[in-house]
């Protein structure tokens, strides 16, 4: 059944500078975390690297929040779904991430093993099988407890899962009747709605609990959507709230102060129970999107600031920039180690160049393969090219 709803407006700014400055965040914390550079840079500027190393992963909260709030966005036109219609929304959301990623990996790929002679480190991972290269294709190396042939590749797997999930939510409702009484007896499309906006918050935050107060405390579970539901469930509890909740009579600050303390219980008893500075983050960043006036949506404040177009640019790329940026860092890390292994000025200059080469591929990334139309055909010509580089990469080492 489908009703249409009105998008939170101005969403561009805010979430634009929250995705731009995760994105850099997690290529710097990648040059970091996979060195040499950095262990070269660390020993002049210690705390930085040594912050990077450590806490740089946590821009991945701030992607999943505002993934659930996007999500969120894009299901609110359903009051519920069958089931062979949230499978086509689940196969057109495997194309749209799967296409740049086969895209990126053959890249990746090459370059790892075009480095491999001259360049023995940690980050380079094994020369592909292929099993491993098929795992990469359906998203389930990780679930198969085989190595990634990147980094970060367990998010873009763990994003499908979540995706899922909220499509799921929407499946049960459909089997879940909407009671009680009327809110607006003189409009029963009115009342429709808030009754499936109602069942739809409480099905998201009975997960939420759950995955904040159980599964995210087990790191067993952490190859599983169930995992990161806490986080991308804020992000979609966040959307529905700034909707102006359903469930409290009065004004609109009323309306969002509301959902805004449930918030802050579901976080203060994940806190209680363990101390999780990622969970923290997750929670800072849906209450920002929660109770922030509509002028941080829209960016008034900044109005037509040269920074703008800038941030939405880096915003629109940044999943291309996450795909593409360690095979840039392996060519950058090699080649700069074989020159000058030892020379502090030669590894940081290295390390800004990594990154500003990861923002420059990662538009070339987004112009020629991402921002295409996701369709199968595309998803098969990635496959194959993928398959054709794994197959050179085995030729160009064949003994390792």
């Amino acid at each position: 059944m489908f009703q249409t709803a009105q998008r939170p407006s101005g969403r561009s700014f805010l979430i634009d500078a929250i995705k731009a400055a995760a994105c850099l965040l997690i290529v710097m914390h990648h040059l970091a975390f996979y060195g040499p550079m950095s262990d070269v840079v660390a020993a002049a500027w210690p705390g930085v690297v040594n912050w990077l190393f450590d806490h740089g992963r946590l821009a991945v909260q701030f992607f999943l929040v505002c993934a659930g709030f996007l999500t969120a966005g894009s299901m609110a036109q359903y009051e519920s779904l069958a089931l062979p219609d949230a499978l086509k929304l689940i196969w057109q959301r495997y194309l749209r991430l799967a296409i740049p990623l086969l895209a990126a990996l053959s890249f990746t790929v090459l370059v790892t093993e075009w480095v491999r002679p001259g360049f023995e480190h940690t980050s380079l991972s094994a020369p592909p099988d292929w099993g491993q290269a098929l795992a990469h294709v359906v998203l389930v190396q990780h679930l198969l407890d085989l190595e990634a042939l990147s980094a970060g590749i367990w998010y873009v797997a763990i994003d499908l899962q979540l995706y899922a999930m909220a499509l799921g939510c929407l499946v049960v409702l459909r089997s879940w009747p909407s009671r009680g009484h009327a809110v607006h007896p003189s409009d029963p499309v009115v009342d429709a709605q808030a009754g499936g906006d109602a069942r739809r918050w409480v099905l998201w935050l009975g997960l939420v609990c759950a995955s904040l107060w159980w599964w995210n405390r087990d790191a067993d579970l952490d190859d599983l959507g169930v995992y990161f539901w806490g986080s991308y469930g804020l992000g979609l509890l966040a959307w529905e709230a700034r909707r102006q909740a359903f469930w409290v009579k009065g004004n609109a600050l009323a309306r969002l102060w509301v959902p805004a303390l449930v918030l802050l219980l579901v976080g203060c008893v994940a806190w209680w129970l363990e101390p999780r500075p990622r969970i923290a983050v997750a929670w800072g960043v849906a209450v920002l999107l929660v109770l922030v006036p509509e002028s941080w949506f829209a960016g008034e404040a900044v109005g037509r600031s040269r920074w703008r177009p800038a941030l939405q640019w880096l915003s629109g790329v940044s999943y291309s920039v996450f795909l593409i940026h360690f095979g840039v860092c392996l060519a950058v890390n090699a080649a700069v180690t074989a020159q000058w292994p030892a020379a502090l000025w030669a590894n940081a200059l290295g390390m800004l160049a990594a990154l500003l080469l990861s923002l420059l591929l990662g538009d070339w990334l987004h112009r020629l393969v991402e921002r295409h139309p996701p369709t199968v055909w595309r998803w098969w010509f990635w496959v194959g090219t993928f398959k054709a580089s794994v197959a050179l990469a085995l030729l160009m080492n064949p003994m390792v």
